[in-house]
């Protein structure tokens, strides 16, 4: 690698990203890939009625912010249908687009609103203290939460702490539960396990099922693309970073010991920027308090849609001994198959 070449790779490890609240509230909106969605270009599979089904009823939950901006707004004649309820999750397996749906409705309900996953959630309250992060979401028309998370107990009660407080304010809330695509059927519909964790607020919720096939028909066997060696990431990352792109060079062990120093909340400003991160020397973990940082960190790159070039152990096959048989079992299944297509150039389509 030349001088020239090495000077213009970044280093993770180097950065030391702030976040204020309000930077954490901005960054919860739907993902590029869904910056788009729609009700209109929802595209339900005929052969599962229950997918327009759940078109039809999310429709009428958004009956109220379409009224407003008709003219005359809730006053018009055509009032829309009563919402029973204030909160809907849509209970389905892996592909049958219930992340298009969520973010369909985020579109079209008036602000203040806010999308994104549990983990963001936990984050922010982690980040802010319980009280600043109620008082920073308090009044907001919609919170939408995506890949609800029913495998930390702490967690899952605090979310339905927090939830129950905006829901007393008139705050309606949209969810869905993490269901991973190579779980092997494992969870597929999950309403009763989210009805039950979230006892105290079950009843706000009204159940949309949505069967299908994944619509991507991916490939749930394929594993983590790795280069042959540490030399061959070192010069692939300063080949791309020779044209132009935005290259991060970090070794494995390092930046999961970095990760340990940053908040979650403050992963997304850790690859503010970035167009490729390269890693070295990636291999099988065995703790999972590392585990799970490198978990958050992949969802963050996940959603950014920055690809990984790595050598050593391949990505997917770093949650070693008893991990894929604990309680983040799921966690840890949805992370590899982020992993894998994060490697393989296999990131999910822009609507």
């Amino acid at each position: 690698m030349t001088t020239a070449a090495a000077s213009a790779l970044e280093r993770l490890v180097d950065r030391h990203p702030s976040i204020t609240g309000a930077e954490i509230a901005s960054e919860l909106v739907p993902p590029p890939q869904f910056a788009h969605a729609s009700f209109e270009s929802y595209r339900p599979d005929h052969d599962f009625p229950s997918q327009q089904a759940a078109l039809d009823r999310l429709n009428a939950f958004a009956g109220a912010w379409r009224a407003a901006q008709r003219p005359g707004g809730f006053f018009s004649r055509k009032r829309p249908a009563r919402i029973e309820l204030p909160g809907v999750y849509l209970d389905g397996g892996f592909g049958v687009g219930k992340t298009h749906l969520l973010a369909s409705l985020w579109h079209v309900a008036h602000g203040p609103k806010y999308f994104g996953t549990f983990i963001e959630y936990t984050a922010l309250v982690g980040a802010l203290g319980y009280a600043q992060a109620v008082e920073l979401l308090r009044g907001a028309r919609l919170i939408c939460i995506d890949e609800f998370e029913l495998d930390d107990p702490g967690d899952t009660m605090l979310m339905t702490r927090f939830l129950g407080e905006l829901m007393a304010g008139g705050t309606r809330v949209a969810a869905t539960s993490n269901t991973p695509p190579n779980a092997l059927g494992e969870g597929r519909f999950a309403a009763a396990d989210f009805l039950r964790e979230i006892h105290a607020l079950s009843s706000n919720f009204e159940t949309l099922r949505i069967d299908g096939l994944d619509y991507r028909r991916r490939d749930t066997e394929g594993h983590s693309e790795s280069l042959a060696d540490d030399a061959a990431v070192e010069h692939a990352a300063a080949t791309l970073a020779a044209r132009g792109h935005r290259v991060s060079l970090d070794g494995f062990d390092e930046l999961l010991s970095h990760l340990s120093t940053v908040h979650p909340s403050k992963y997304i400003k850790l690859i503010d920027g970035l167009e490729f991160i390269a890693l070295t020397g990636v291999r099988e973990l065995d703790d999972q308090n590392a585990a799970l940082r490198l978990v958050a960190f992949i969802d963050r790159v996940y959603d950014a849609e920055v690809p990984i070039l790595a050598s050593g152990v391949p990505l997917d096959e770093v949650f070693g001994g008893d991990m894929l048989s604990g309680g983040y079992r799921k966690k840890y299944l949805r992370s590899m198959s982020r992993m894998i297509a994060l490697t393989t150039g296999e990131l999910p389509p822009h609507d």
